[in-house]
């Protein structure tokens, strides 16, 4: 199987429109950022380029024209991983992306893929793929249009239910 396009790159080719769909409740837990924040020295007003390239990659891309919007599907009460993610989103939200959260319970009747993924322009979809322990393991590029579809109704339904970052006070 071909090597799949980053993030990055797709993110720097899209012209519209970039979702993310994130339905895990950690991710890469020996992160140092994340470390950092459990021991209680990571910096949050650190929003600098060299720290977080990030949110300069979300800033480029929004003043593009770029719509950037990511949605959380989080259990409560929260994990740890997810309060350190929410502590982090502000300076996301700065950079120009719109991130919403909808708690677990309210997501019930919602039909959702089984893996976190990307949706570029509504026609390129990368899959994200994590191991039980939430580290990453790789991207999938998918083709299939059924597919593509079936994620963007996702997305747009977890969307519309979700609570927008500003409002969402963790559990």
């Amino acid at each position: 199987m071909p090597e799949a396009p980053s993030i990055e790159d797709l993110m720097t080719v899209c012209k519209y429109s970039a979702v993310h769909l994130e339905m895990r409740d950690g991710y890469m837990r020996d992160d140092q950022r994340f470390v950092a924040w459990q021991a209680g020295t990571l910096d949050l007003s650190s929003a600098n380029e060299a720290e977080r390239p990030w949110l300069a990659l979300i800033a480029a891309t929004t003043a593009r024209g770029v719509v950037v919007r990511r949605a959380r599907i989080v259990s409560e009460p929260i994990s740890d991983y997810v309060r350190f993610e929410h502590d982090l989103t502000p300076a996301n939200v700065a950079s120009g992306e719109m991130v919403r959260w909808l708690p677990r319970r309210q997501a019930t009747g919602l039909a959702v893929p089984g893996n976190d993924f990307w949706l570029f322009d509504s026609a390129v979809l990368l899959l994200n793929h994590f191991d039980g322990d939430g580290n990453f393991i790789d991207h999938e590029l998918i083709s299939e249009p059924e597919i593509i579809k079936l994620c963007a109704t996702a997305f747009e339904a977890v969307w519309d239910r979700s609570i927008p970052h500003e409002e969402y006070r963790p559990a």
